[in-house]
């Protein structure tokens, strides 16, 4: 709708009112929410952002920022259990020019590395192919995330 217009696609599935499943959102606080990345650089690939939409982390309240980065650690700590990866790249692209897709509203994208993981899934047992099901990922680290 016409509401919807100037509103980042992270705006618009929080007040979606979709389902956590249908919208792959794992996480809801109070400021900020995490959610899988719909097109993984690797299986995954998470992103942490403030619900608010906001283009600058010098645009974060002092709740926000704490909170956000608080979530960050805690989805590093989902993921380290979860898929044991060997490493973690946690980043930001600031600005159209950084390569962000979606600019206006910052994220924390946090992705799991695996040692030469053009072909990391040799690495990730039983895989067989190169990601499981976003719907699958998601459910992992929602179960993970509340338990571990």
């Amino acid at each position: 709708g016409s509401h919807s217009e100037g509103q980042s696609v992270f705006a618009q599935i929080l007040e979606s009112g979709l389902p956590d499943e249908e919208t792959f959102i794992v996480h809801r606080g109070q400021f900020v929410f995490a959610i899988m990345n719909a097109y993984p650089y690797a299986v995954g690939h998470l992103m942490v952002l403030p619900k608010r939409q906001i283009a600058n982390l010098s645009d974060l309240t002092q709740e926000e920022s704490r909170e956000l980065w608080a979530t960050v650690a805690r989805a590093n700590e989902v993921l380290q259990s979860e898929y044991n990866p060997h490493g973690l790249n946690v980043g930001i692209n600031l600005g159209p020019a950084a390569g962000g897709s979606v600019s206006e509203h910052l994220h924390v994208h946090i992705v799991p590395r695996w040692r030469g993981d053009a072909n990391f899934m040799t690495s990730v047992a039983n895989a067989k192919t190169i990601s499981e099901p976003l719907n699958e990922t998601a459910a992992r680290i929602r179960h993970a995330w509340t338990n571990c």
